[in-house]
């Protein structure tokens, strides 16, 4: 398993990152510890979360993830076995890219994770009322502060992308080393339009979200009916579940049965085969669910494997 790169941050990545926005959600602390543990035995070092995850689960403030990481990190040591990678910018009582928002929300969060740096710091959200020489600035801040180690960008459309990157050129400011956008089998054409071009024109490191589809690549949801399974995800997952989206599904059974494989390895492991893409971003809340992604890892599609399912979701 080669190390991919996150831009050229120095930073070196397993090819399968952990979407830690499940903590706090539908993984309790315990069951976090136990997840975590099974992570990084599997060889695997990039969590992805936010200061926003779970705001939205009632009775929840935001933070919970962060502060769960934290508990982890203080309970198993080992800082040193895991690349951090938080985000700034959606969560209300951190909204924006504002200097002073940036700077509050950074210390906010190396407070609950408990550890004196963050490895990948990334804006959430463009935020187009604040200039981007006032938000590159207030990061470089963080890095000059050791406070951060490179930052990166989520949700930015290319042109507001291409902008910043400019301006980090311009100014000799330190630019944004990575990308983060949706990204799957099913939501293609966001990103291999406009994003895809730039990040590989630039040598940007891609951690894209939503890698399994809000778990319909898992194969869990193919009817209606299905979609009550998971009160968590089924309304989201029910958006796919068209012509199109159960093609999909019909081409990863296939190539999983010659294979041997599970649909949701498939699909990760055509991520993972993709040029340019540094780690997808995949949650699960169980240990077993967690063993059976990390199966994508050691799953090696052929050309007409690519082929059949580029097809399949043309």
């Amino acid at each position: 398993m080669h190390p991919r790169p996150l831009g050229r941050s120095g930073i070196a990545v397993a090819p399968l990152a952990f979407g830690a926005n499940v903590f706090g959600w539908s993984v309790t602390a315990d069951r976090a510890d136990a997840l975590l543990d099974a992570f990084v035995a599997h060889g695997l070092n990039l969590i992805d979360t936010a200061d926003a995850y779970p705001a939205w689960v009632p009775g929840n403030e935001g933070g919970e993830s962060e502060t769960m990481i934290g508990r982890w990190l203080r309970r198993r040591g080992g800082r040193h076995r895991v690349v951090i990678a938080t985000k700034v910018g959606k969560w209300a009582r951190h909204r924006g890219l504002a200097p002073e928002t940036i700077r509050a929300a950074a210390d906010a969060s190396l407070q609950r994770l408990g550890t004196d740096h963050i490895d990948l710091y990334q804006a959430h959200a463009d935020d187009a009322s604040v200039p981007l020489e006032e938000t590159l600035g207030a990061f470089s801040r963080l890095i000059e502060q050791g406070k951060v180690r490179a930052i990166g960008a989520s949700n930015y459309a290319a042109p507001r992308l291409a902008e910043a990157l400019a301006i980090s050129a311009r100014h000799g400011l330190p630019r944004y080393e990575t990308l983060q956008p949706e990204y799957n089998l099913y939501d293609r054409a966001g990103y291999e339009a406009d994003l895809e071009p730039l990040a590989r024109e630039h040598g940007l490191g891609v951690i894209g979200y939503y890698a399994l589809a809000s778990g319909f690549l898992t194969g869990k949801y193919r009817s209606e009916a299905d979609l009550d399974r998971s009160p968590a995800r089924g309304a989201r997952a029910g958006r796919y579940l068209d012509a199109r989206g159960l093609r999909i599904l019909a081409a990863l059974d296939a190539v999983g049965a010659r294979h041997g494989a599970t649909p949701a390895q498939v699909a990760l492991a055509w991520l993972i085969a993709r040029p340019g893409i540094s780690a997808p971003i995949a949650s699960a809340t169980s240990v077993a669910q967690l063993d059976e992604l990390a199966g994508a890892l050691r799953l090696g599609l052929s050309d007409a494997d690519r082929a059949e399912l580029d097809a399949a979701s043309a």
